[in-house]
């Protein structure tokens, strides 16, 4: 499948990759019909899509089955009124009607916009009118189909409301029960071009008003080396990424790249995370292939691992926020296996990675992904010699990147601010090392500036995370009239701790991060919480941090 795509389809050091990675880019691109409905020729029966839930339902779809479903739904779709440009918003949590419908909205030329079954009807308002959303297909729970229903009155354009069950309610067309009754689906004449948008995310929102990032129907190519490359899939994979559908980490991990490679996408509906219910799946369904945020290793690393059959795992990465080094060192002790980190943001597929050929250093984000063309550039807009820090740019003078969004949807100069003068600004701040690795340093809205020092949050929360005591934690600054800002550290203590909350603690984990990094950096706050605010994605929102501590 790949050498369609690829000029050079197999790579053995970091130099042949960046030297030889080329796509081949056909006219009128689309994932659904250049890659799964060919599969769906070449390998009909092979397992595709390995769906199950907490409940112990089990369901298996072959690339054949896809084929089909995805033509029924598009022709269901096309019969409601929905069709090229339109778009569709997919509140469909881990429900495998997810793909099919992704697969048949791709088929049509209409907009996939997928989010999160958390959002209030005030949150799915905002989205219908900010995206002139036609249409929205739910999953049948009641808070969702309320919220939903509650949202037609003040979005003019909101049209249809579609449910997949199980349960269902006036106003809404019952997907299971009607969709047989389409007609054969006829592919449209008109091909989709390239440059079409094709999906738009609603960005997680660690700060500010969720943006509009819209992508075209390369994105989908974008993401072959997420899959075939840095996840190392191959047909016999049995791949598994943690990821609500709501969350961009779900097409990076559980369609587009996983589907060039041939390898089945592992699924699991649950409700609420449990350490030890993702890893009961992975020793039943013998999964090959693991990817999660941090926040999930970090949980994972308390389990005892002698509970499980974990024979089957053969590789693993992490991507969504930077890995802490203690995580990384502590998951290899458990398990032998070394994670590989990634980077990139909902506006690109995966930037800089740890590929199969090179060597993981524990808390890198890894090396440039030769896709995109990689610089660091001080606030002067200069480039960073190593050991600099700076913020991550991508350059596209000479052409875009297979991958990078097109703009912010219907927001011009919030796109001109961060994409400008040849430089899409990523916002993240970072320094490189001799040997080209990239460590993540915070967002620039992160960084703390004390005493005439700039700290990174991320270098203080790994020096707190080498306590045994810390099973997360937020630094953020607090405003001080002496110093300008002092380093605070929001903290989740593990469940044997929790009794020593108190001033004794704070003083052993000041003194701890004084010893494992430089003593200027240390927390001269410390807070325990509960549990940390995140986004849908699993990302850590310092920002709702620094709100509270205002007030």
């Amino acid at each position: 499948m790949i050498e369609r795509f690829l000029k050079q389809t197999t790579f053995t050091s970091q130099e042949d990759y960046a030297r030889n990675l080329s796509f081949i880019i056909p006219e009128n691109f689309n994932f659904a019909y250049d890659v799964m409905d060919k599969w769906a020729e070449e390998k009909p029966d092979k397992l595709a899509l390995l769906w199950t839930n907490d409940e112990g339902d089990c369901k298996r779809f072959s690339f054949r089955d896809l084929k089909e479903l995805s033509d029924r739904a598009a022709s269901y779709f096309m019969q409601l009124g929905i069709g090229r440009g339109d778009m569709v918003m997919l509140i469909l949590k881990r429900r495998y009607e997810f793909w099919i419908s992704m697969l048949a909205l791709h088929k049509i030329g209409a907009v996939a916009i997928p989010a999160t079954h958390m959002l209030t009807t005030k949150d799915i308002v905002y989205r219908n009118n900010r995206a002139s959303v036609k249409a929205i297909v739910c999953a049948g729970e009641e808070y969702i189909m309320q919220q939903v229903a509650a949202s037609k009155a003040e979005s003019p354009t909101l049209e249809t409301l579609i449910c997949i069950g199980p349960k269902q309610a006036e106003g809404f067309h019952d997907w299971h029960k009607e969709w047989n009754d389409a007609p054969l689906f006829v592919r449209p004449a008109v091909p989709n071009d390239n440059n079409d948008t094709m999906l738009m995310y609603f960005t997680s929102g660690t700060s500010g008003e969720p943006k509009m990032v819209a992508h075209n129907y390369l994105y989908a190519m974008g993401h072959l080396t997420t899959g075939v490359f840095w996840h190392n899939l191959a047909e016999d994979s049995i791949h598994l990424t943690v990821a609500d559908t709501g969350w961009g980490k779900a097409v990076w991990g559980k369609f587009y790249g996983q589907w060039f490679a041939g390898a089945a996408v592992f699924v699991f509906d649950h409700e609420k995370f449990t350490a030890d219910k993702i890893l009961r799946q992975i020793e039943k369904y013998r999964i090959t292939s693991f990817c999660a945020p941090p926040t999930v290793y970090r949980f994972l690393i308390h389990e005892d691992f002698s509970h499980y059959d974990l024979s089957s795992l053969r590789y693993c990465c992490t991507a969504g926020e930077a890995l802490n080094p203690a995580v990384f060192d502590k998951y290899k002790e458990l398990t032998g296996i070394s994670l590989m980190e990634g980077f990139g943001q909902t506006e690109t597929t995966m930037t800089l990675g740890t590929m199969p050929w090179t060597k993981p250093k524990p808390g890198s984000m890894g090396l440039p992904n030769p896709q995109y063309d990689i610089d660091l550039i001080k606030p002067d807009g200069t480039p960073c010699e190593d050991g600099e820090k700076g913020e991550i740019v991508v350059m596209t003078g000479n052409g875009l990147p297979v991958g990078l969004f097109k703009y912010y949807y219907r927001d011009e100069e919030l796109t001109q601010s961060v994409w400008h003068d040849g430089l899409y600004h990523t916002g993240d701040v970072a320094w490189r090392d001799e040997d080209g690795y990239y460590w993540f340093e915070g967002r620039i809205d992160d960084v703390i500036k004390s005493s005439g020092y700039r700290i990174g949050p991320f270098e203080v929360e790994s020096a707190l995370m080498t306590h045994p005591a810390v099973v997360e934690c937020a630094i953020t600054g607090v405003p001080d009239e002496i110093r300008g800002m002092v380093v605070k550290a929001t903290v989740v203590l593990h469940h044997d701790w929790k009794d020593k909350a108190g001033d004794d603690l704070i003083k052993e984990l000041q003194n701890h991060v004084k010893h494992v990094t430089a003593p200027y950096k240390y927390p001269r706050i410390i807070e325990f919480v509960d549990e940390l605010p995140k986004t849908i994605s699993g990302k850590i929102r310092r920002v709702e941090i620094r709100e509270k501590d205002k007030k």
